[in-house]
């Protein structure tokens, strides 16, 4: 008798002639893991192999453009018009579907928000003639180029399914190309490409007609639409239901996301904050499937497989496509099907990774430093010489040091000077959207305890006790602290830190005065607001 936790979520589906394994899919991620000429290097193909190591049914690849000259947004972005992109494509393809994991390949443009067009042409093309809030003329497609960008879309799925992908994503939300043709916000043309909901699904329409002629039926469509773009004058749920009715059966998954990518407010619809309850934007693919007999996949904020599964049972969606969690957890479908589902590393949805791929030009994660590192740890060896290791501090980076040197095969003590593990940051336990934290740590408790780590709590490690140990190495986890600034008053009886108030938010008072803007500041905040 099968004793799988996850029926639902683990039950295979046939998609075209392709049989998917799961339900869990690895939406679209691009990565700046590029080589000079702008193909995938090996930490790029690490990135998405990871992922098909963890058990997704199916891994994309994200931002496959199909326009060199007039597409790309930022100069990040894969070539799908440059036959020398053949080969790290190939390789990438080869290192998810090798374990059984149907890679799939994003077409994309960014249309008006061609930027790299912008910067060496000064000037890009758009729907209508307008200018860009940045000054940049946006020249109107005419008749021609419109149907040179639909045969654009033709080729991009010819190379990349001739480079051994499985799988054609065509991005039609979040205010890209296909995005601006749909959304009333965008498009103002007065011809038979504009105007009425008919007329602005034409050039969707046509692109999924002429991927289907070049592919066939055996090779899976996927297209990801907006079920709201969240702005006035943008697309709604009723709309966006109506523009899946029209696709019905033209392509074998709705994927059915939020947001406008182009509008700050909009662009926290598609990638939800910590403030955001857990698939917070299920209910668009709920209102979509309701309508139509093709499999519909939503996204956004999923990271808890008890959650999916009643998502799937509950016929909300037949397909979870996961993005941020991937990164916080490849190994989760691994996890959810062996029974370790309590282990699963949850998403805090804390922008970390988008900060870092902005600034660093490298995906890290908060809380999984496997992340940016994919390729090492895919060809890590075993370490030469056993080691005995003394990590002195049981908080956040204590915890995860003395985890990663057990899990490399050395002996490992863990001593905290409290009686309890989590460090500094356990004075948020409360803090009801810092939720994910307190599950982030208790996850690593629960880790620990299943580990080989000596844990030692009420310890507080003198140069004599680690001495006496007689360590190899010592790893000074010691927290951190707050800066106290010399001004005047700073110690007065009504001046508190941060995590003071935090463990006892009476303190504060009704009237209160912030020090500092920064995440600290700014949480604390919101979380005193709260309160009232």
């Amino acid at each position: 008798m099968s004793t799988l936790k996850y029926k639902r979520l683990f039950e295979p589906i046939k998609l075209g002639n392709t049989i998917f394994q799961n339900r869990l899919f690895s939406s679209p991620q691009d990565t700046y893991r590029l080589t000079y000429e702008g193909f995938l290097d090996d930490n790029a193909t690490a990135f998405y192999e990871t992922k098909a190591l963890g058990g997704f049914a199916s891994v994309c690849v994200g931002d496959v453009m199909i326009d060199a000259r007039a597409g790309h947004s930022h100069p990040f972005q894969l070539n799908a018009d440059d036959v020398k992109a053949r080969v790290s494509l190939t390789r990438t393809a080869s290192a998810i579907s090798r374990h059984s994991v149907v890679a799939a390949a994003e077409l994309n443009h960014a249309g008006k928000n061609s930027n790299v067009m912008a910067a060496r042409e000064g000037f890009v093309y758009g729907l209508v003639e307008e200018m860009r809030p940045d000054g940049i003329e946006i020249r109107a497609m005419d008749e021609a180029w419109i149907e040179r960008l639909i045969k654009c879309y033709a080729d991009a799925a010819t190379f990349v399914i001739q480079c051994g992908f499985g799988m054609i994503t065509l991005h039609g939300g979040h205010g890209w190309l296909i995005g601006q043709f749909m959304s009333p916000y965008d498009n103002k043309r007065k011809d038979r490409w504009g105007g009425s909901l008919e007329n602005r699904m034409r050039f969707p329409l046509a692109v999924i007609e002429a991927v289907r002629a070049r592919v066939g039926a055996a090779v899976p469509i996927e297209i990801r639409i907006s079920g709201t773009e969240g702005m006035e004058g943008g697309i709604q749920i009723d709309e966006a239901v109506e523009m899946a009715k029209m696709m019905d059966q033209k392509v074998d998954i709705l994927h059915i996301s939020a947001g406008h990518h182009e509008i700050p407010d909009s662009y926290f619809l598609s990638h939800p904050a910590m403030f955001d309850p857990d698939g917070v934007n299920v209910k668009y693919a709920e209102q979509v499937k309701k309508q139509v007999s093709t499999p519909v996949a939503t996204v956004g904020a999923l990271t808890d497989p008890d959650m999916m599964e009643e998502v799937l049972a509950a016929g909300k969606a037949d397909i979870l496509a996961l993005g941020r969690q991937t990164l916080a957890d490849p190994n989760l479908p691994l996890k959810a099907r062996t029974g370790h589902e309590d282990e699963i590393n949850q998403c805090l949805r804390c922008y970390t990774c988008f900060s870092t791929s902005a600034t660093k030009g490298i995906f890290y994660c908060a809380t999984n430093p496997l992340i940016g590192h994919e390729r090492d740890s895919l060809n890590e060896n075993p370490p030469r010489y056993q080691k005995k290791v003394l990590v002195v501090g049981g908080g956040i980076a204590g915890m995860q040091a003395a985890l990663t040197a057990s899990e490399r095969g050395h002996e490992v003590i863990l001593c905290e000077k409290t009686e309890a593990l989590g460090g500094v940051l356990l004075c948020e336990k409360d803090v009801d959207f810092k939720k994910k934290l307190d599950i982030y740590i208790e996850r690593q408790k629960r880790c620990l305890s299943r580990s080989s780590v000596d844990v030692r709590l009420g310890i507080n490690v003198t140069p004599e006790y680690a001495e006496a140990l007689a360590p190899d190495v010592i790893i000074a986890a010691l927290g951190s602290r707050q800066v106290v600034p010399p001004v005047k008053g700073i110690d007065g009886t009504k001046v508190f830190a941060a995590e003071e108030i935090y463990l006892d938010p009476d303190k504060a008072g009704r009237n209160v005065v912030i020090m500092g803007g920064g995440l600290v500041g700014l949480e604390l905040g919101i979380f005193l607001a709260q309160k009232n």
